[in-house]
């Protein structure tokens, strides 16, 4: 008998227990509830779910959060197809915006059709390996190394590697993600407003003619473009020519036509770019000798 109240008393126990902590739960739970807006769900539902932060957020959630709550306007993912864009909009009641779209640019020409390479380069197939035993071997020492690190990291497949070993960035598929402009060793890649139609296709910080013999298409801070901009748009930093995107109003083709290397480029709407009338115009399509 003093068993079975022993039993009794310990079930009473355990359930009186598991009562307690029912009630704890509960009344925590009202406590500290946070409310989640339903609509983030939705509006989460109709991103790419690429997680790129190409828009600013660390992810597609947190985007979709700041849609909501008006931190960030729909537009500005600019992975997102636009009718899901507008679908967004249309859903919140709200102006979809208009996303001042960018994509990557390299601040480089040096094909090995135009750039030296001055030692032979055998060990990990990385421009990042490369880069660590003596620059990569190439003669301009910012110049690109063409073993393709930020193709291999573009999960969009929006760079692909020229026939002469530089990277080629398609406009329309570039989301902005920034892992290029991460991974290359030799800080080439920069992130540009599609409106930025005047470049700056180099980062040699060399002056006068010995860069040139490296590079055919180095900036030699010759100034010409300096001169030919309205004042302050192009300023000479380092022997290199640097652009005031502050006054990019200003810009025009004009800047580029007396360059002499083709150094600094002009992009059209449609995407392609050209040089000056006065730069050298390169015919060669095999690559130069090492040496």
């Amino acid at each position: 008998m003093e068993d079975y109240t022993n039993i009794l008393i310990a079930i009473g126990f355990m359930a009186g227990l598991g009562l307690v902590l029912a009630i704890i739960l509960v009344v925590a739970n009202k406590r500290l509830y946070v409310y989640e807006d339903p609509r983030i769900d939705d509006v989460e539902s109709l991103l790419p779910a690429a997680n790129c932060g190409a828009c600013g957020s660390p992810g597609c959630r947190p985007f979709a959060e700041g849609v909501v709550t008006g931190v960030y306007e729909p537009s500005q993912c600019t992975v997102n197809a636009q009718e899901s864009t507008q679908i967004i909009a249309d859903y919140l009641g709200i102006d979809a915006g208009a996303a001042d779209k960018k994509i990557a640019r390299l601040a480089c020409a040096g094909g090995d059709h135009v750039a030296v390479i001055r030692a032979s380069y055998d060990g990990l197939s990385t421009c990042r390996g490369a880069a660590l035993v003596s620059g990569g071997g190439k003669g301009c020492a910012w110049g690109c190394l063409g073993m393709g690190d930020c193709a291999d990291v573009c999960d969009f497949d929006s760079i692909t590697m020229s026939e002469h070993g530089l990277p080629m960035v398609n406009e329309d598929t570039c989301t902005s993600c920034g892992d290029c402009v991460d991974v290359c060793p030799k800080d080439l890649f920069s992130l540009q407003s599609l409106s930025h139609q005047l470049f700056v296709a180099c980062k040699n910080l060399e002056k006068g003619d010995e860069p040139e013999a490296d590079c055919e298409v180095v900036c030699t801070a010759c100034e010409r473009c300096v001169v030919d901009s309205p004042e302050g748009l192009i300023t000479m930093k380092d022997n290199l020519a640097v652009i005031d995107y502050e006054q990019n109003s200003l810009a025009s083709p004009i800047a580029v036509e007396r360059c002499p290397t083709g150094a600094i480029v002009w992009f059209d709407k449609k995407g392609g770019h050209r040089i000056g009338r006065d730069s050298k115009k390169i015919i060669r399509k095999e690559a130069l000798p090492i040496g």
